[in-house]
């Protein structure tokens, strides 16, 4: 049951990363706020690996694992900036109930792929989750902005599809304990995003760049704050299916309108707060089903 700690710690750094990323959109652009969380994660994951192999022995990936690797790596990027996108016209916690109707997209994809079964209790907790998730972001559909709420469905599902690359790499790797692999990675996975969103920037948004090297305080804690965030989401998939990481993880729906409320000064509407509690019931069903 160390995955649920090790979740809700990996939600609550997510959330303070996303608000971080949000406020650098308006100085830097999508491009520029979405690099830099790969960009200034990487010396931080690093230096823990470094640290970290002081005492454990690192594994070498091989194709298999570059492979899950660079699937997880990809999608993350692409759903960093449709998140970041939907921000703008959806708002901070409407766009983070979004993204996490990425659940059943998860379950489904990751018992047809890692032949991680559900069961139909566990199914139903995460449905009833879910459904809160829908009810919530529904509340403030009207008057337009389809375009936006797809994105946001789209950008969880993409978050999805990199759970299920960074797990199956997780769990690609030929040796070492849960610590020693999602470290390994993090390390990994930062590279690749790295060296992608570097070269993005260097061939089409200079502008950016500057913007990141004007901003670089702002910009280094938005990437301390995602390394750390991924560190214990990859934890959490070493130590159990992803599914159970990302459903527990709707919790950040909360968190995320907490602080909307707080620091954006976004209000949440009736229907919405009847969407939080089905999230909250969905969770805990899921938890009580793990832990039996």
């Amino acid at each position: 049951m160390f995955w649920i700690p090790v979740t809700l710690i990996a939600a609550a750094a997510q959330t303070a990363r996303n608000a971080a990323q949000r406020g650098l959109t308006l100085e830097i652009g999508t491009m520029g706020a979405t690099a830099v969380r790969f960009i200034f994660g990487l010396p931080f994951a690093i230096a823990f690996l470094a640290l970290w192999s002081l005492w454990h022995r690192i594994p070498v990936p091989d194709t298999t694992v570059l492979g899950w690797v660079t699937l997880g790596s990809l999608a993350q990027i692409a759903a960093t900036a449709l998140m970041l996108v939907t921000m703008k016209s959806r708002g901070f916690g409407v766009t983070t109930a979004l993204l996490k109707t990425e659940p059943v997209t998860l379950a489904l994809t990751g018992a047809m792929v890692l032949a991680e079964p559900l069961g139909p209790v566990r199914m139903a907790a995460i449905a009833t989750a879910t459904a809160g998730v829908v009810l919530m972001s529904g509340a403030n559909w009207r008057g337009g902005g389809w375009r936006a709420a797809v994105l946001g469905i789209f950008a969880g599902a993409l978050f999805g599809l990199s759970a299920i690359g960074f797990r199956g790499g997780i769990l690609a790797l030929p040796f070492g304990d849960q610590p020693t692999r999602a470290a390994t990675i993090l390390v990994l996975s930062l590279a690749m995003q790295t060296a992608i969103m570097a070269i993005w920037l260097v061939l089409a948004d200079r502008e950016a760049l500057r913007g990141i090297a004007f901003n670089w305080r702002d910009s280094l804690r938005a990437g301390f704050l995602g390394a750390f965030a991924s560190l214990f989401w990859f934890l959490g998939f070493a130590l159990t299916s992803a599914a159970n990481v990302r459903t527990l993880a709707l919790v950040e729906v909360l968190m995320a309108q907490l602080v909307s409320g707080r620091i954006f000064r976004e209000k949440a509407s009736p229907r919405q707060y009847l969407g939080m509690a089905l999230i909250v019931i969905g969770v805990a069903a899921l938890i009580a089903v793990s832990a039996g």
